[in-house]
């Protein structure tokens, strides 16, 4: 008789543990959207122009790719940074959406920085 009961308790604790890991699942799954989205403005809005392939550095902007590890630069200032510019940046508030800004800076802040999806074929007709 304790055999369904055992069998019912064992299915409880896994419900709860599917329905304690299903949150942190998503905002995993939230997370890496936006760092391949982020990924994909970094390339598309041109801060690779500035800031090198990946933000490896550049001619005219700095490496970014210690950002990740970098606890000075918090998601809050380079939310600020990319929004109003400072030094030889320009501002791309007038440029870039909330969650544009959300995107890149998911982006700029990943541990394991995704490769953007490839960039859309150019219409050869120039019609878009």
């Amino acid at each position: 008789m304790n055999l369904p009961q055992k069998y019912s308790t064992a299915s409880f604790v896994f419900a709860l543990v599917i329905v304690s890991v299903a949150p942190a699942f998503a905002e995993s799954s939230k997370t890496k959207t936006d760092e391949v989205a982020g990924a994909a403005l970094f390339r598309d809005q041109g801060c690779a122009h500035c800031h090198g392939v990946g933000g490896a550095g550049g001619k005219k902007g700095p490496d970014l790719t210690g950002l990740p590890r970098d606890k000075e630069w918090t998601p809050e200032k380079i939310n600020k940074q990319i929004l109003n510019g400072g030094q030889k940046m320009p501002p791309f508030s007038d440029a870039l959406t909330d969650a544009q800004i959300s995107q890149l800076v998911a982006y700029l802040k990943a541990k394991h920085r995704p490769e953007p999806p490839p960039a859309p074929a150019a219409d050869p007709t120039g019609t878009n």
